[in-house]
């Protein structure tokens, strides 16, 4: 008989079709994890984007005057702040993971509170930054 109120009280767990992720709401922690996986791998994939404009602004002075006007422009701005956004996502969430790779804060309860804790480090960061770079502060 225990087996039996073992089996009713085990969480069913079902696969989901593509039309029903829409529906589907993740734990922060795994908004958490996806987000790191996605950051990381925009990161790879913009990385010679980025150590092409490093190049071209330190080959000369003068490259780095049209590197100075092309990064003044508002969009590029916000391309800069999204790559930035990037990097702050992928390095704190992996220090979590790294965390959790040592057994500590496994729990579920837990792993919620440390992605919630992830995700507003992340944006309270962004926002200072935003605002720094766009004169504000």
């Amino acid at each position: 008989m225990n087996k039996i109120n073992k089996l009713k009280d085990q969480k069913k767990y079902k696969n989901i079709n593509i039309f029903q992720i829409i529906n589907y709401r993740l734990p922060p922690s795994g908004v958490v994890s996806i987000m790191h996986r996605i950051s990381g791998s925009l990161i790879f994939f913009l990385l010679p984007f980025i150590l092409y404009l490093l190049d071209q602004s330190l080959s000369s002075k003068n490259s780095y005057e049209i590197f100075r006007k092309f990064t003044s422009n508002f969009f590029i701005k916000i391309l800069i702040l999204s790559l930035i956004w990037l990097y702050l996502n992928h390095f704190f969430s992996g220090i979590r993971h790294l965390i959790m790779d040592l057994n500590i804060g496994l729990d579920k309860n837990i792993s919620n509170k440390s992605a919630i804790f992830i995700l507003i480090i992340n944006l309270s960061l962004i926002l200072i930054i935003t605002l720094k770079f766009f004169g504000v502060i």
